[in-house]
């Protein structure tokens, strides 16, 4: 498992795993250069120039086309890579606004696959009607030069490795499935593995911005999306339309800190699950107190670890297979049923179905091959900042901050952190505040019990843009906007179809 920056929503990715982008037929084209008519240095000027031919992607409703972006932006002349992107023109009735770009996070989730299983049919009809809906999958990620890393066997293998180390041989263990982690992606993906930077994926978005013929970038998005889509603006204030945040993160943080508020924000989702769980007379970790579940939820762990249960098939459920489960269905308080029935067969000798939480986390398919979401996720995480630990005595140093974060999680949060050490392509990146000086006004949207992004991070991301307008959703659960807050919804669509933010520091429940 590793949680660092894995940012998405669980709904969503089991609502699109298996989506393809088949292949496409003939179409139209953008304007040449870069619609804002600012000065382009000259190498960039056929990446500007070029013409999208949009083709039918086999998909009701969906065009498909492909863009070159350099492979390297320091040396543009060096090579290029073709990023998939695909759009949903606006239906109507109302003026064309122009393209709403859409990402769900990661880094590693498709957006692609996000806008054709989701976002083009779950946004808001008035949206639809106003914009061409429109996904990039960012470099590295899904159709877009994908990175590889590890076949499938040796992924399932991968995820059930001890990280929850208990002495210096299961340590070794541990270390050296992060070297073969990083040792196949630079056999698999070397020459990619450099340039897959989110600073880089923002310069892409500007490009495909200009190709789409918009003076403006309007965007959403979620989890580590809104990193991106800060860092865009960051990079082009001026050109920054209707940005909405969702499940902000906070660019100025290092990794050592990322991890750590991940693993409270974790505990504190975890005590909401355990609060609604012990009030039912059915609750597989007692009806005690939320105390006493997380003890019996740590308990069932140490369990696990000595003695794997059943699943059906050749992988047993152990304790890290077990964690992630627990771990994938923090993400919406909508599986906190299912988590329930997946504990109580545990307990029962049945690990199926806690594995499918796990399997549904890794995105692995039901044949036993994997998506590229945890390649590409390491790869962009271990790029954009600093290892958060260079070996395993630094770990057991930060050890009883992570446990005092969160008593059932924090061990293993911890060791997950040492993913980067071993990263074959040094950080190009480093935490720095994101101001955004003279954007237009951006909405950043945090939920107070938020696992994945804790609320803090989006209270921060409103502090360092300069305009920027916070808004709260009160609840559980990973991201807000489409998750059932008619407030939130109102608030962001009024956003983005006018252009009127709502007031700075509103609060929906």
């Amino acid at each position: 498992m590793d949680t660092r920056r894995l940012l998405r929503i669980l709904a969503t990715t089991l609502a699109t795993a298996g989506l393809l982008v088949s292949g496409c037929s003939s179409g139209g084209s953008a304007p040449s250069a870069s619609a804002t008519g600012s000065a382009l240095p000259e190498d960039l000027e056929p990446y500007y120039g070029q013409k999208l031919r949009w083709r039918d992607c086999g998909v009701e409703g969906f065009q498909c086309t492909s863009m070159k972006v350099p492979l390297d932006y320091g040396e543009p002349d060096e090579g290029d890579i073709e990023l998939a992107v695909s759009r949903k023109k606006a239906t109507g009735p109302g003026s064309r606004i122009g393209s709403l770009l859409v990402n769900p996070g990661g880094p590693g989730g498709s957006a692609v696959a996000y806008l054709q299983g989701y976002a083009a049919i779950g946004y808001p009809a008035p949206l639809r009607a106003r914009y061409d809906m429109v996904a990039v999958d960012p470099r590295g990620v899904a159709r877009s030069e994908p990175v590889t890393c590890l076949t499938g066997k040796e992924m399932d293998a991968y995820t059930q490795v001890d990280q929850t180390p208990d002495d210096d041989a299961e340590t070794a263990a541990l270390k050296r499935a992060y070297e073969k982690f990083a040792q196949g992606c630079e056999k698999h993906s070397g020459d990619v593995l450099p340039h897959v930077s989110t600073v880089e994926a923002a310069r892409d978005m500007d490009i495909l911005r200009s190709l789409l013929g918009d003076e403006k970038l309007h965007y959403v998005g979620a989890s580590y999306g809104t990193f991106l889509g800060a860092t865009y603006a960051d990079l082009y204030p001026d050109r920054v339309g209707r940005l909405v945040l969702d499940g902000a993160m906070d660019p100025s943080l290092p990794a050592i800190e990322i991890n750590r508020d991940q693993t409270a924000g974790f505990e504190t989702a975890f005590q909401s699950f355990a609060a609604d769980c012990v009030r039912k007379q059915d609750c597989p970790l007692g009806t005690k107190s939320t105390d006493a579940a997380a003890k019996a939820l740590k308990k069932l762990f140490t369990d696990l670890d000595a003695h794997p249960v059943a699943t059906g098939e050749s992988r047993k459920l152990g304790e890290s297979l077990a964690t992630t489960g627990v771990i994938a269905a923090m993400y919406d308080e909508g599986a906190w049923p299912q988590l329930r029935e997946a504990l109580t067969g545990v307990k029962r000798g049945d690990g199926s179905q806690l594995l499918a939480l796990a399997d549904s986390y890794y995105e692995r398919g039901p044949g036993g091959t994997y998506a590229n979401l945890m390649f590409a996720n390491a790869a962009v995480n271990c790029l954009d900042l600093a290892p958060a630990f260079s070996g395993p005595p630094e770990v057991e140093k930060a050890l009883p901050a992570f446990e005092e974060a969160s008593p059932v999680f924090g061990r293993g949060f911890a060791w997950a952190a040492l993913n980067c050490a071993s990263w074959p392509v040094a950080p190009t990146g480093s935490p720095r505040r994101t101001e955004a000086e003279g954007a237009a006004p951006i909405v950043v949207v945090g939920t107070t019990r938020d696992p994945a992004t804790p609320y803090k991070w989006a209270e921060s991301l409103a502090d360092q843009l300069s305009s920027a307008t916070l808004l709260t959703y009160a609840g559980d659960g990973h991201t807000a906007y489409g998750r059932g807050s008619d407030c939130i919804d109102t608030a962001i669509n009024t956003y983005l179809l006018d252009g009127t933010p709502p007031e700075d520091g509103k609060k929906c429940s």
